[in-house]
């Protein structure tokens, strides 16, 4: 069994933004802050879990690249406090799980399918896993709605966040940073 968590890889969640006014506004990287993973390769499974309150904006994010010093200290803290509470309502769903139901082989790497439950809700995504060079990076895509969560907007809808969030987990390899 390993286990990989915080310490020793990435979760990171990327937003995007849309609307009227979205050339006034950011996408973002945010990190999760504290989770763990448990995967037997034996077995062929893998079992996740994130603490809801545990988001981190790390930055804006601008052409696809990191724009590091675009968001003050305490447009992060509002924008994690909204995440927190207004998103994901961490008080009253503060964990989020994956378990996984199949792991298939594909020609860049491994396909995982299983059981995402994010606030309140259960639902089936698929994860691809790749290998790189030094590393495995995992990724995901979230359909908000698909687990009952409104994406964020403000000023009437004219601003807000696109219904899908792309999900990734960085390991390095050999394990550990």
């Amino acid at each position: 069994m390993l286990r990989i968590d915080n310490d020793s890889a990435d979760c990171l969640v990327f937003t995007f933004k849309e609307g009227f006014l979205a050339v006034v506004a950011h996408d973002l990287k945010i990190k999760v802050g504290r989770f763990e993973m448990d995967v037997d390769e034996a077995a062929q499974t893998v079992e996740g879990r994130f603490d809801a309150a545990s988001l981190r904006v790390v930055c804006a994010m601008s052409g696809g690249g990191e724009s590091k010093g675009t968001l003050s200290a305490s447009q992060k803290k509002e924008i994690e406090a909204n995440i927190v509470r207004d998103v994901l309502g961490a008080g009253k769903y503060p964990e989020i799980r994956f378990t996984s139901s199949a792991v298939d082989k594909t020609p860049d790497g491994l396909r995982i399918k299983g059981q995402l439950s994010l606030h309140g809700k259960r639902k089936t995504i698929e994860v691809s896993l790749r290998k790189e060079p030094r590393r495995y990076v995992a990724s995901a895509r979230v359909h908000q709605p698909d687990f009952g969560i409104k994406p964020y907007s403000a000023l009437l809808g004219a601003l807000k966040v696109k219904a899908d969030v792309e999900i990734r987990l960085v390991v390095p390899w050999p394990l550990g940073k």
